[in-house]
């Protein structure tokens, strides 16, 4: 096949590029450049779209023996990525961007560019997998390293997306098999650090950050009975879970801390509470995908059985879910937990499986739990 090889200058994304060249497929590699202006990206390894990381990209490539390039996206992530999350913080949800630059970057306009240029693949080094079903559909599945798995933030890829993705890493059993390949292969990425954090946010402050692209106004903190005890600066910089930086005016009667339950900012309010509060059992989605064909009883508008999971690291919980074509025309996803789970904050994505096969995802709109009071 020819193969487009997405280099972020990690040592998954070499390894991943070299196991295409061995293959036998004709590799290209391309590295995004997201940002006309370098300083507002990490540096130091802990990003993914840095000079730093252009030029760890090219020589890997370089290495390789594969032609590289470096493409200009910056204006489409900017809309894309750090406009909606910004959009997304203003109307008082929680935005996982490394997930919308997956969903709306790597696998939408870079997908399609590649296609377009006459590609058959994108390979990149996450840690998935995509196999056939018995009528040779694709699906998303867990990489064989659980630990490192990323099939999670891989969620919002479609069937037709899928048709175009290899994973060279899905069977690899550990990272460190693949720090080892990388260093026998002479990459100089063998040792560098994993990325992390938000990108495009260069000290880490994201309440700093959004501060000056979102106007705040002060406004009044409510504990789970209505009562005020405090007061914010603006409700936007909050999320659900969070324990610190409320500066209440009074404690909690029982002396222990409180987190935020829910921001409101409709009305400017930000809800505290004790934290067994945090606990949901109820989440409800919109902006509903399939990873490949759906469940036929899903199709159907009937309940299924499968597993919950709203962060990239965290477990998933056994669930009951159901799609409802109201009020939105491509559904609401209701997905209820057979045990509770704590601090879901709307605007975060619910990823649902069935053993390790991701069937799909939504973004969270409202989640509850019945033993909570109303405010």
């Amino acid at each position: 096949m020819r193969v487009l090889a997405a280099m972020s200058g990690g040592v998954d994304s070499a390894v991943a590029a070299a196991r295409a060249v061995e293959a036998g497929h004709d590799v290209v590699g391309v590295h995004l450049a997201l940002s006309r202006m370098p300083g507002t990206l990490r540096t130091g390894s802990r990003g993914c779209c840095t000079i730093e990381d252009s030029n760890d990209a090219w020589r890997a490539c370089d290495k390789l023996g594969i032609p590289f390039y470096v493409w200009d996206f910056s204006e489409r992530f900017k809309a894309d990525v750090v406009d909606d999350f910004v959009a997304e913080y203003a109307a008082g949800r929680t935005p996982n961007p490394c997930m919308r630059c997956n969903e709306r970057i790597k696998f939408a306009a870079l997908l399609e560019k590649a296609l377009a240029l006459g590609f058959d693949a994108v390979c990149t080094g996450h840690y998935a997998k995509v196999v056939r079903d018995a009528q040779g559909n694709p699906e998303l599945h867990r990489a064989a390293d659980w630990a490192k798995d990323q099939s999670y933030v891989l969620g919002v890829l479609t069937g037709e997306q899928l048709e175009h993705c290899l994973f060279p890493l899905a069977d690899t059993p550990s990272k460190a098999e693949v720090r080892a390949e990388a260093e026998r292969r002479g990459l100089s990425v063998a040792k560098k650090p994993d990325s992390h954090d938000i990108c495009f946010i260069s000290d880490g402050d994201t309440r700093g950050w959004l501060a000056d692209k979102i106007e705040m106004a002060p406004g009044d903190i409510l504990d789970e009975t209505g009562e005020k005890v405090g007061e914010h600066a603006g409700a936007n910089a909050f999320t659900v879970g969070q324990r610190r930086g409320l500066r209440l005016g009074r404690p909690a009667s029982d002396g222990k801390p409180r987190f935020v339950l829910e921001v409101r900012p409709k009305d400017n309010t930000v809800v505290v509470g004790p934290e067994r509060l945090l606990a949901v059992d109820e989440i409800r989605g919109i902006r509903l995908s399939w990873a490949g064909e759906p469940l036929p009883e899903a199709a159907a508008g009937e309940e299924f059985e499968c597993s919950a999971q709203v962060r990239a690291h965290g477990d998933a919980l056994p669930a009951r879910a159901r799609v409802f074509r109201e009020p939105t025309d491509d559904g609401e996803l209701v997905v209820t937990l057979e045990s509770p789970l704590r601090g879901v904050a709307p605007g975060q994505t619910v990823v649902l499986y069935q053993g390790s096969r991701v069937l799909g995802q939504a973004t969270i709109d409202a989640a509850r739990s019945l033993s909570r009071p109303a405010v």
